[in-house]
C-alpha cells in the first residue's frame, strides 16, 4: 500500500544531463536551488555558482608554446649548470666596468643628471649616488662610498654573499650557508630605505649632507 508513495526525499535524485535534460521544476522567481545553481534571473545560490552547472568530463587541451618559447626551453635544457651563474656574473661585471670607465665622480658640475626624477624635480631618487658609491667601493674608499649611498654600502656584503652562495650551488654544487631574511627584516630594510630617501632631500641640517 505504501510502496507507491515514494517521494523525492526518499529516492536520490539523478543529475540531469546539461545538454539534453532540462530541469523539470525550476525555482520560482529565479532563486537558486539547494545545490547553489542560479535560476532564470542569474542569482547565485548558497555555494556561489551562477548559471548552469559546468559539463562533466570536459578535458582542456594543453596550450602549445610558441616557437621562441620552445627554443628558450631547449637552450635551457641543454645549457650546462654554470651557464646561468656565468651570465649573471657577466651582467655584474658589465655594471662594474661601466662604473669604472664612466667615472661618475668626475662629471661636469653643470651637466644634467641622468636620473629622470632628479632632472625633472631636482630631488634625489632612492638610487641616486649608487653608481658613484660603487666607484668608490671599487677603489677602496668606503667612507666616500657611504657618503653617496649609505644603504647601498651596507647591503653590498649581503648581496655579494647571496650571489656567491647561489652561484656556487648552481654551478658546482657547493653547500654554502645562505642567509635567510624574514619578511620583517626585509620590510624593515625597505622602510629604512624609504626614510633615507626622504631624509636626504630635506633642507634642514644635517640632512643636506646626504644630498648628492
Amino acid at each position: 500500500m505504501y510502496g507507491d508513495l515514494v517521494t523525492s526525499v526518499d529516492r536520490p535524485a539523478t543529475a540531469p544531463h546539461p545538454q539534453t535534460d532540462a530541469p523539470t521544476h525550476p525555482e520560482p522567481h529565479g532563486h537558486a536551488g539547494p545545490h547553489g545553481h542560479a535560476g532564470p534571473d542569474g542569482h547565485a545560490g548558497p555555494h556561489g555558482h551562477a548559471g548552469a552547472a559546468w559539463p562533466a568530463g570536459v578535458v582542456y587541451q594543453p596550450v602549445e608554446p610558441d616557437r621562441f618559447t620552445r627554443m628558450v626551453l631547449r637552450l635551457h635544457a641543454r645549457a650546462p649548470r654554470w651557464a646561468v651563474p656565468l651570465a649573471a656574473l657577466g651582467c655584474v661585471g658589465l655594471g662594474m666596468t661601466y662604473a669604472l670607465i664612466s667615472d661618475p665622480t668626475q662629471s661636469d658640475p653643470d651637466a644634467r643628471p641622468t636620473c629622470l626624477l632628479k632632472l625633472t624635480t631636482g630631488l634625489d631618487c632612492p638610487g641616486c649616488g649608487g653608481t658613484r658609491a660603487l666607484w668608490y667601493v671599487l677603489h677602496g674608499d668606503l667612507p666616500a662610498a657611504a657618503r653617496h649611498h649609505f644603504l647601498f654600502v651596507f647591503a653590498l656584503p649581503f648581496l655579494a654573499w647571496l650571489f656567491v652562495a647561489w652561484a656556487g650551488n648552481r654551478a658546482f654544487g657547493w653547500r654554502l650557508p645562505e642567509p635567510r631574511f624574514s619578511p620583517k627584516v626585509i620590510g624593515g630594510f625597505l622602510a629604512a630605505w624609504a626614510v633615507f630617501s626622504v631624509a636626504r632631500n630635506l633642507p634642514w641640517a644635517p640632512f643636506p649632507s646626504l644630498y648628492v
